[in-house]
């Protein structure tokens, strides 16, 4: 039998003093990718271990979501013996992931300027809600940080009440952030021999994932403003009511749009000035969405989906996760991958010849501290 490859980050030893979600969904897609991932627990463990329902066999679905390929050891760092495993850990570590509040491992020995003296090849990541500085001592939850940096007074319909977004999407962005951030200093680490501290903060992640919104603000002076399912600065970019429900309909240039009108059987439609260019159907969306639905209600989501992508116009269903998932695996992407017989989400990307590898299911709490505590003593 032919070995598997190993993982791109195969010998990386990474220490994740991290909870919740930002820091061991980022731990997770390392340990996806080949490193060893040791996942350190307070005496209570992980909180998302009682996140629940949904369940699994007794077990939280959202802490097996993002546990993978981790190994578990329980550390009390009040206690002498084990601070000094973790300190230990941490000595022997390339790297280290945290999001206590700034500066909260400091008192036992777990801070960077403590863990560098010891082990200068550490890169150190640390992610908090609103930085080192001045938001050092506020919490850092997603919730707070969707409300603070703008994003809730962009969701939701335009008379109504702003809405949170449907995942905690700044823990999951700031942890890719910090997954970008351990990659490049380990690259600078190749050439120096030595690590470095990482910061990220959902803030600052939230203001740049903003993108365009936060753009249009600081270089154009703009403040964006609710606009339920539309696009700011295109048309039609939003669900379109069709006989049987509605239908993401994308135009995202000129080209799209005369495709679509030849699908809905409007091709004059593009030579109207009002109609002919994406500035001039933006400015006027309110004249042409009426022309558009007009149209998209003859036929069902279906029949529309199916002639629409047929002629290169971007459409969409608008699915549950049932539906999202099972379209992922009807196009072959194999979005499921079970571990010991726990189901979870395949690692999004793909290599062509380091694959990720799914060796461990999400640990149970100290499964793996015996030996843990023996290899650090030795």
């Amino acid at each position: 039998m032919a070995q598997q490859p190993k993982g791109p980050l195969d010998g990386l030893l990474v220490a994740d003093f991290s909870r919740i979600l930002a820091g061991p969904y980022a731990t997770m897609l390392l340990a996806d990718l080949g490193a060893q991932v040791i996942k350190v627990e307070g005496p209570g463990g992980d909180d998302t271990r009682t996140w629940m329902p949904p369940v699994r066999d007794g077990v939280s679905t959202y802490y097996l979501g993002i546990n993978r390929n981790k190994r578990s050891i329980v550390l009390d760092l009040k206690d002498p013996g084990d601070r000094a495993a973790a300190q230990e850990l941490a000595r022997r570590a390339d790297v280290l992931i945290e999001n206590m509040r700034p500066g909260g491992l400091a008192r036992f020995g777990l801070d960077y300027d403590t863990v560098a003296a010891a082990n200068e090849r550490i890169v150190y990541a640390s992610i908090s809600g609103f930085g080192s500085g001045a938001g050092a001592a506020l919490p850092g939850y997603d919730l707070m940080v969707q409300a603070i940096s703008g994003l809730m007074s962009l969701t939701g319909d335009p008379d109504g009440s702003p809405y949170r977004a449907g995942i905690s999407v700044f823990d999951v962005m700031a942890g890719l952030h910090a997954n970008i951030g351990i990659l490049a200093a380990l690259h600078r680490r190749a050439d120096t021999g030595r690590g470095q501290h990482i910061e990220v903060n959902l803030l600052s992640s939230a203001l740049s994932g903003l993108v365009n919104h936060s753009s249009g603000y600081v270089a154009g002076g703009t403040v964006p403003y609710r606009m339920g399912n539309a696009h700011p600065s295109l048309f039609p970019y939003e669900p379109l009511p069709v006989a049987d429900g509605e239908l993401i309909v994308i135009a995202g240039n000129d080209g799209q749009f005369r495709k679509l009108c030849q699908v809905l059987g409007l091709d004059g439609l593009p030579e109207d000035p009002r109609f002919g260019r994406n500035q001039d159907r933006t400015a006027n969306r309110e004249e042409l969405r009426p022309i558009l639905v007009e149209r998209l209600r003859t036929r069902t989501r279906d029949e529309w989906f199916r002639d629409l992508m047929a002629a290169g116009v971007p459409c969409a269903p608008i699915n549950t996760i049932d539906g999202g998932v099972a379209l992922a695996e009807e196009l072959g992407l194999d979005p499921v991958v079970t571990v010991g017989g726990v189901p979870g989400v395949r690692n999004p990307i793909t290599f062509s010849q380091t694959p990720a590898r799914y060796e461990l299911p999400p640990p149970g709490l100290d499964e793996h501290g015996e030996e843990i505590r023996a290899w650090l003593t030795n």
